[in-house]
């Protein structure tokens, strides 16, 4: 059972990734997923997630309107995170996890699995 992320990198103020969250050996749809950010320095900070079961999603309000945390459908074991907007604060490793649940909580930090994560890097 393993998460891998992808889709980081150097990106300039204003401008967007997507980052991507693969699981291997195990679907996605019945578990929470969560995206947690590590800025140099700084503690992991949650910041969007979606819900198993309800399908729902939650962010911490520092990137309401920016981030989007959306489910592959045809792809049960992919998720991603859509990152608009991006400035010099949201630089950091970008992380996955994956935790069995019904509603998921952005700020949520305790998941059963997680990725090793993805650099991004918001820079001029």
């Amino acid at each position: 059972v393993q998460l891998a992320e992808s889709g980081g990198g150097l990106v300039q103020p204003g401008g967007s990734l997507r980052l991507s969250c693969v699981a291997s050996g195990f679907t996605l749809e019945h578990y929470d997923i969560g995206w947690i950010r590590q800025a140099p320095g700084k503690e992991r900070e949650g910041v969007g997630c979606i819900s198993g079961i309800v399908g729902d999603a939650d962010y911490t309000s520092s990137v309401k309107g920016r981030f989007t945390v959306s489910r592959d459908n045809a792809a049960k074991n992919m998720v991603y995170l859509q990152i608009n907007g991006l400035k010099p604060e949201d630089t950091g490793v970008y992380y996955c996890a994956a935790d069995p649940g019904a509603r998921c909580n952005s700020g949520n930090l305790y998941y059963d699995y997680w990725g090793p994560g993805t650099q991004v890097t918001v820079s001029s």
